[in-house]
């Protein structure tokens, strides 16, 4: 995915800067807009994998940013699930924690999933999840990962990844709020990802909102 790889100049020459006044004041308010902390956008396109090859080989990190200028340059050039073909998923992650269940941050946790069979609704849940995230509008954002959007011929879902899967309170808030937040009125269930590592995880999930 080409276009992926040139993210970063693609935000570095989209950003124009603003000229400063006498006391500097349009600058400051103009300027590039600071989130809370850094976020790493990823990608995994799905093919056929290699003989051998260990999970998890196809899926790359493409940019981190920590700005809403920036934000918004990545996803309106690329980060939209309209813009994948078969079998993908973009990742919206906190920076330095890896979608994977190995990493030490989602080790312990699980997951919220939203499916949705409608392309146009779906590109519109990621968006409105993404501004929650970067926009620190849950409650329990320490507890939270990240998203991952997964787009597949049989039907298309969001993940929201969390760290502390036996934490049944904290993880019912969030899925509330997320709920609120994706405007989705059926009910949704939390998997622990130690649940799905297993050859047989529990279809129903631990927890439901």
């Amino acid at each position: 995915m080409a276009e992926v790889e040139t993210a970063a100049a693609a935000v570095e020459t989209t950003t124009p800067e603003v000229p400063a006044d006498e006391g500097g004041a349009a600058a400051e308010a103009k300027g590039p807009h600071k989130l809370h902390r850094q976020w790493t956008f990823w990608y995994d396109i799905q093919t056929k994998p290699k003989p051998g090859a260990a999970w998890g080989t196809s899926l790359k990190k493409a940019y981190t940013f920590d700005t809403v200028e920036e934000f918004w340059c990545l996803y309106d050039q690329i980060f939209r699930p309209s813009k994948l073909s078969g079998s993908a998923d973009f990742h919206l992650f906190k920076a330095g924690v890896e979608p994977k269940w190995e990493d030490p941050e989602c080790a312990n946790g699980g997951k919220w999933t939203v499916p949705c069979n409608r392309k146009a609704t779906f590109e519109t849940m990621w968006l409105e999840t993404l501004m929650a995230l970067i926009g620190e509008q849950f409650d329990e954002t320490e507890d939270i990962c990240g998203i991952v959007a997964s787009v597949r011929p049989r039907g298309d879902k969001l993940a929201l990844w969390t760290r502390t899967a036996s934490n049944e309170a904290v993880q019912v808030n969030i899925g509330k709020k997320w709920k609120d937040v994706v405007d989705y009125n059926d009910k949704i269930t939390y998997t622990f990802h130690d649940d799905s590592k297993r050859d047989k995880p529990s279809r129903g999930g631990r927890y439901t909102v």
